[in-house]
């Protein structure tokens, strides 16, 4: 399978809704509900006073996470998501939506928690470089990064692997791994920032 050489651009996921507005099955997959369970489980705190999810999709994951999170940022390049997600977490004051391409329109503020799920294969090398350093510098002492990918083939730029651990590599000094979980389909890491 050929990789795509470049960051998947905003278009490619306005298409991707427009054709689906569920394109993952995010709302029916058991394999989503056992993911969002474990990733769940894999949080080190009760609550976060301050979280950033990079994109959020429809929401589903984030809803979960609004009941563990005093305040969440919720990124995606996509405004059909942006909205179905909006729509998911009316009863979530705690939750702001913002229509955003990292690297390059990465939020400022300073947070305890950072999700990456499902998104760090469609970058390239090169955009992983500039995610790690505002990564770096958005968490605060102690700050979690957690980070879950799907394992199966594709023609992102990265594979899962891949992607997972340039990211780690790019990171290294500024965060460490804490810990790690396999499964056949999917990998789940935690990283922290030192106190």
């Amino acid at each position: 399978m050929t990789r795509s050489p470049h960051t998947l651009p905003p278009d490619y996921f306005t298409d991707l809704y427009a054709a689906n507005p569920d394109p993952w099955d995010f709302t029916t997959s058991p394999y989503e509900h056992a993911k969002y369970e474990a990733t769940l489980a894999a949080l080190g705190r009760e609550t976060y006073p301050e979280a950033l999810e990079v994109g959020c999709s429809i929401g589903v994951l984030t809803r979960r996470l609004a009941d563990r999170c005093a305040a969440l940022l919720a990124l995606d390049v996509a405004e059909a998501a942006l909205d179905a997600a909006r729509a998911r977490c009316t009863a979530c004051p705690q939750v702001a939506f913002r229509r955003a391409a990292v690297p390059a329109e990465w939020p400022p503020g300073r947070f305890d928690l950072v999700v990456l799920s499902e998104v760090l294969y469609f970058f390239t090398p090169e955009d992983l470089a500039h995610i790690a350093v505002r990564l770096a510098a958005a968490l605060k002492p102690g700050g979690e990064v957690i980070l879950v990918h799907w394992l199966g083939e594709t023609n992102f730029p990265l594979s899962a692997d891949a992607a997972v651990e340039t990211l780690i590599d790019l990171t290294r000094g500024a965060l460490e791994p804490d810990r790690r979980g396999r499964t056949e389909r999917y990998r789940l890491d935690v990283l922290r920032a030192p106190t």
